[in-house]
């Protein structure tokens, strides 16, 4: 039978963030340093395919500090950990690496010198993600004040309302944050805010990508993992933006074929912690259906790199 034709619009910026790589690249280095096991406190980033990856060359993934042995190097994940936790890892005298996005820890930063400045805090984000925990458990209980939506602006409870300043979860919708932070500066209208942008480069450029061909398909996949806040945000900005349909996927096992029936075109991203190959398997899984044409729809370049910490290098290694 001759294949239906499928225009596929290509996302571009796509896939793995700067930090994302450096905190792979981490874990890898550390087996590679210590042998194994390593243990990683939280999923190094949230996908399982990564995850299960580094699972299999010798990285034990905990839950808490108190799962770990005290005589075994621990990795604190990219999203980052409230200041507790290397506190408490000091006190056992364990090795630890910590492998926080250099883009959350500004956010860390932030926050510690606004508060060093009697400024209080408000952070937008959502409650329980570990990013939001890490930058909340940056300062003592109290002096972080979670909104999720604009509805919690209207009745956070704040100790001076001249004396505030307020942060970003990192992977959040620009969209929706523009609309909170512009309720927050008019119930507050004294409120600092970041000098530059909270949310991080790839969070944006991934949705302004989304946003270019959400006009032009008839639905979109999303390749990411259902913990994982940046793609689930782009499932929504497609949905926003004229996608009639937007699913998240993890594998191409997991793609809804009956939704697909009768598209002519579709775009395909990937959230920032999502490896390319799984974009390439879910390219590969619509050409067995369909006579595929690519199209990439290019809105940014990106070529950030971070360092990895020093322990991890030798004299003669560049940045990761």
């Amino acid at each position: 039978m001759t294949k239906p034709p499928l225009t596929v619009y290509l996302a571009a910026p796509r896939g793995f963030c700067a930090g994302v790589d450096r905190a792979i690249k981490i874990v890898e280095m550390a087996i590679q340093k210590w042998g194994a096991p390593v243990y990683v406190r939280h999923e190094i980033v949230h996908n399982k395919f990564v995850v299960d990856g580094l699972r299999d060359l010798g990285a034990v993934f905990v839950e808490e500090l108190e799962d770990c042995p005290d005589d075994r190097p621990v990795i604190f994940s990219a999203h980052g950990v409230p200041k507790s936790v290397p506190a408490e890892a000091t006190r056992r005298d364990m090795i630890f690496v910590d492998a926080t996005c250099p883009l959350v820890s500004k956010v860390h930063i932030e926050a510690e010198r606004h508060s060093d400045n009697g400024l209080q805090i408000v952070m937008i984000g959502h409650a329980g993600h570990p990013e939001t925990i890490g930058t909340m458990g940056q300062l003592p209980e109290g002096e972080v004040l979670l909104v999720e939506t604009v509805a919690d602006v209207a009745v956070v409870q704040v100790r001076d309302p001249d004396n505030l300043a307020f942060v970003t979860q990192t992977t959040l919708s620009i969209d929706d944050t523009k609309d909170i932070v512009a309720a927050l500066q008019a119930r507050f209208p004294a409120i600092q805010g970041p000098h530059k942008e909270d949310i991080c480069y790839a969070t944006t450029n991934r949705q302004e990508a989304v946003k270019a061909m959400a006009g032009k398909i008839d639905a979109m996949l999303v390749v990411g993992a259902p913990n994982s806040s940046n793609s689930r945000r782009l499932v929504e900005v497609a949905s926003r933006h004229g996608c009639a349909y937007a699913q998240l996927v993890q594998r191409a096992t997991d793609i809804d074929w009956r939704a697909l029936d009768g598209i002519g075109a579709i775009g395909i991203t990937a959230g920032a912690s999502a490896p390319e190959l799984l974009v390439d398997e879910v390219i590969n899984a619509l050409r067995d259906r369909y006579a595929v044409t690519i199209s990439e729809v290019e809105t940014a370049k990106e070529n950030v790199e971070f360092k990895v910490p020093r322990v991890l290098r030798t004299p003669g290694q560049a940045s990761a």
